[in-house]
C-alpha cells in the first residue's frame, strides 16, 4: 500500500515555489504534505495532494516538470518511541531510508504522519502492515 508523490522541479528565485503553488490553488487541490530541498539553481518541492491525477495534468499544462514517486505513508502514535518503532522495523527488514518528511493531520491529533521514500516501498508497506502499524492510503489524503 503506496501513495503516490509529485516530485516537482522549480527554479530557486524568489516567487517560483508560490507560482507553483497557485497553480494547484487555482485548480482546487488540497496540497497534504509538502518537502522542499533546494540546490543552488533549482529545488524539487515534493508535496502529497488529495486529486494526483488532477495536480499532475495541471501541472504538466503549466509547464512544470513532475514525476511520481512511490513513498510509504504512515500513521505514528504521537508518543515516545514512535518513530523508532517504525524505524526498526526497516531495519529489521533493510530497508533503507532515502528521505522522510512529517505532515499534520486535522482530524486525528493522537497521531503523526510521515511520508517515507524508501528503496522498496511495497516490502516496507508489507512489513508494516505485518507488524499492526497503520499505514495512510492514497485515498485517505483528502480525510487527513
Amino acid at each position: 500500500m503506496t501513495i503516490k508523490q509529485i516530485s516537482v522541479f522549480i527554479e530557486n528565485t524568489p516567487g517560483s515555489l508560490q507560482a507553483m503553488t497557485g497553480v494547484l490553488a487555482d485548480h482546487n487541490i488540497d496540497m497534504r504534505a509538502l518537502s522542499l530541498a533546494e540546490t543552488e539553481d533549482f529545488g524539487i518541492a515534493r508535496i502529497i495532494v488529495d486529486d494526483v491525477f488532477t495536480a499532475s495534468t495541471v501541472l504538466k499544462d503549466a509547464g512544470y516538470i513532475h514525476n511520481l514517486t512511490n513513498v510509504v505513508g504512515v500513521s505514528i502514535p504521537d508518543t515516545p518511541g514512535g518513530l523508532n518503532k517504525v524505524l526498526s522495523v526497516f531495519t529489521a527488514e533493510k530497508i533503507n531510508v532515502d528521505y522522510m518528511y512529517a505532515f499534520m493531520g486535522g482530524k486525528e491529533t493522537a497521531h503523526a504522519y510521515m511520508i517515507f521514500r524508501v528503496n522498496d516501498p511495497i516490502a516496507a508497506a508489507a512489513a508494516l502492515n505485518s507488524r499492526g502499524i497503520k499505514l495512510v492510503r492514497q485515498d485517505e489524503m483528502t480525510n487527513l
